[in-house]
């Protein structure tokens, strides 16, 4: 699966992208495995308040299936003027 980064997102991460194998059935339990990786998905994924999340380019929840889906995006509300 694919796994996109946005705006601090990725600042932190330090990756615009990367392809991951997971076994998560949730969006939340992705975010679990990759917390789990190192400290600084750890630091990227410590507000999910301050968080977006879209599944195959879909808006979505922290707890959406996984099942079938090809690419997760992270990125921060956005706001306009």
């Amino acid at each position: 699966m694919e796994v996109l980064y946005f705006a601090w997102v990725r600042e932190r991460i330090g990756l615009p992208k990367e392809t991951v194998d997971t076994q998560a059935l949730t969006v939340m339990e992705l975010v679990d495995e990759l917390r789990a990786r190192e400290e600084r998905y750890a630091l990227a994924f410590s507000d999910l308040s301050a968080l977006r999340v879209a599944v195959d380019q879909d808006l979505a929840d922290f707890d959406a299936p996984l099942k079938g889906a090809r690419e997760v995006a992270f990125f921060p509300p956005m706001t306009g003027g």
